[in-house]
């Protein structure tokens, strides 16, 4: 066997790079992880699903986060025209999953305690190392150069595994990256202490804490999170298309108080609360790679596809491309063939998984009103909580988003029918391939 320093190279400490760097070392591998930063660092994507809880069940890491994190036990949905509709996760029993909640987290500790596990686990992790460039010229030898405070360096490994998120630094080295054209969402956000969290639904008696609300804004396709991260500190923040974003700070914030002043009562909470953290804005959320993997490599992660941020995707997908990649590299190990082949069956399940939120999404924003009647409705409200618990990597097409997509159709092409003035613009392409 060629000699390396390590056999596994992870470009990325965040969720997904630390989970599978902890799910390598407790298999006995030796690998390497470069991150760019110095943790804690704050984050967006602070609620989880219940899937991820598979990850935290494998990794030995779940009576930790337990204890340190608020439980998540469902989401609402509410808008001027609606709601809160609620979705709980206990109504249905998740196979391998012991809990009927997930958990909201300060990311910042999250993915620290995340990343320690990593080094307790036996991976080497170093701070502070910016990836220039990984080069595949040595035959199942790839060698990542990287720089750490201005010194330059190199480590040569078996397999390189980028789970650098939205930097996609292999996406850019290979040129693999697909913008969404459909999505093109921007979000501005922080943190508030002492806010009233009922004030989003009015101080309806039906207002449950333990839950991430999402509040859709009069704004086209543009709505407000709402996620409890201790008892007296809520992480706030708007999303909207890009041609709505404002081109400066100033502007942004403005545009910021403007989408909360569409709710007078959430408004007042707001300006009652303490803001505790500064604005920060990002966007071009939602792109997806040509492929993700190859001949020593794979992407996992926000390295290898980001859909849109209402559904808390992100930290799911991320630490379940973890687990389903590991399970990969492990049989590739075993046959010693780092082939593009031998990562056919996680490629193929995150693409499914991937493509099946994406429809949820689309639906979504389509036409919201159609969720809400589906959750409520007791045909369907079981199926449906299955995709919100992310348990979405198994059917090619679930029963119920077909289902929804034909009750959609039907809206579109049925002028008289109540619904289609509802009708959102932001996916008239609802229901071609995405990519």
């Amino acid at each position: 066997m060629t000699h390396v320093d390590f056999e596994i190279g992870i470009i990325g400490g965040g969720p997904a790079g630390s989970a599978l760097a902890s799910y390598m070392a407790q298999a006995g591998h030796s690998c390497i992880v470069l991150e760019q930063e110095h943790f804690p660092r704050p984050h967006v994507g602070e609620a989880l699903v219940p899937s991820s809880n598979r990850v935290f069940q494998d990794l030995g890491l779940m009576e930790q986060i337990n204890q340190q994190f608020r439980k998540k036990y469902g989401s609402a949905w509410a808008s001027p025209w609606f709601g809160p509709a609620y979705t709980r996760f206990a109504e249905r029993e998740q196979p391998g999953v012991d809990h009927s909640y997930t958990f909201h987290v300060d990311r910042a500790a999250f993915d620290l305690l995340l990343l320690q596990h990593a080094r307790k686990s036996g991976a080497t992790v170093i701070e502070g190392a910016r990836v220039r460039k990984v080069d595949f010229a040595e035959t199942n030898q790839p060698r990542i150069d990287y720089t750490v405070e201005g010194q330059e360096s190199s480590v040569s490994v078996r397999l390189v595994v980028d789970a650098s998120g939205r930097k996609t630094l292999l996406g850019n080295q290979f040129k693999l990256r697909i913008q969404d054209e459909v999505f093109d969402q921007y979000a501005i956000h922080t943190w508030f202490e002492g806010y009233d969290r009922s004030a989003l639904v009015n101080h309806q008696a039906t207002y449950e804490d333990e839950f991430t609300f999402i509040y859709f804004l009069p704004l086209p396709n543009s709505w407000i999170w709402q996620i409890p991260i201790t008892d007296t500190i809520t992480s706030v923040g708007v999303i909207t298309q890009k041609q709505h974003f404002a081109k400066n700070r100033a502007e942004r914030e403005a545009f910021f108080w403007n989408c909360i002043e569409s709710s007078p009562h959430l408004a007042a909470a707001l300006r009652n609360a303490q803001q505790i953290r500064p604005f920060t804005d990002e966007g071009d959320y939602s792109y997806a790679m040509r492929h993700i993997s190859g001949d020593n490599f794979l992407l996992i992660g926000d390295a290898a596809r980001f859909v849109d941020p209402i559904f808390s995707t992100g930290v799911s997908i991320a630490l379940n491309s973890a687990r389903f990649a590991s399970q990969d590299i492990l049989q590739a190990f075993a046959h010693n063939d780092f082939s593009k082949a031998s990562f056919k069956t996680y490629e193929n399940t995150i693409r499914r998984g991937t493509q099946n939120w994406y429809d949820l999404i689309t639906l979504y924003y389509r036409l919201n009103t159609v969720f809400v009647s589906f959750a409520q409705d007791d045909r369907y409200r079981s199926d449906l909580i299955k995709l919100l618990q992310g348990d979405v990597y198994d059917d090619e097409t679930p029963i119920v988003l077909e289902l929804m997509k034909n009750y959609v159709r039907e809206v579109e092409e049925d002028k008289q029918n109540y619904m289609h003035a509802l009708l959102g613009d932001l996916t008239a392409r609802a229901f071609s391939p995405a990519f």
